[in-house]
């Protein structure tokens, strides 16, 4: 029986090679392939897989957030996540949705279809390196709304414009970044939003 796997990667080259190598395996057999979160989701339904192999980093939704939707409508499908940044508060999000490989894409095609009949198994793999990053990392003092806040931010946005799309008056979002500015140490926003990125914070 061959194991059947859906890749979801927005660099289609690396996607294409990875689909190549994959193939010379005799009991894996990629299904289907997606460039953005929306598509992967698609796919999914339309091939159920067995192993959903997602980049944490995609248009449209990210791994993780394609991860949480497979996990309440494809249960049996197990998920993991290849990234070229190894955050911790990513992997942190990852494993709380029950992603269940965690792996850099430096990693080897060989190792790579290793690690998918691991997760498969119902194992759980998560790269060493990863995981003490992760560890040494602590855990983040933003709250969530101070998170999605600061995650708005990040593009420069002005105020009024994060207000708008957060649902929340200017007041309240000027609060939310003056807290997240002074909890991460930060002279500014745009400083507390580099600082929370390098830590996986948001």
């Amino acid at each position: 029986m061959s194991l059947r796997v859906l890749l979801a990667d927005d660099e289609h080259l690396i996607r294409g090679a990875l689909a190549a190598l994959l193939a010379l395996e005799d009991d894996l057999v990629v299904v289907a392939e997606a460039a953005t979160g929306p598509e992967a989701l698609a796919m999914a339904r339309a091939h159920r897989p067995d192993v959903a192999v997602l980049d944490l980093e995609m248009p449209g939704a990210d791994g993780v957030s394609v991860a949480t939707s497979l996990r309440d409508e494809l249960p049996n499908c197990r998920t993991m996540i290849v990234t070229s940044h190894g955050r911790p508060g990513h992997l942190k999000r990852a494993l709380a949705v029950g992603v269940r490989g965690f792996v850099p894409k430096t990693v080897s095609a060989q190792r790579l279809a290793e690690i998918i009949r691991t997760v498969y198994a119902g194992n759980r793999y998560v790269d060493p390196e990863l995981a003490a990053d992760a560890i040494s990392a602590g855990d983040s003092p933003l709250t969530a709304r101070e998170a999605e806040v600061l995650e708005l931010a990040a593009d420069g946005a002005p105020v009024a414009e994060i207000a708008e799309r957060a649902a929340l008056s200017q007041g309240t979002v000027r609060n939310y970044l003056s807290s997240a500015v002074t909890k991460t140490g930060a002279e500014n926003r745009h400083a507390a939003v580099r600082l929370a990125r390098e830590r996986g914070w948001v």
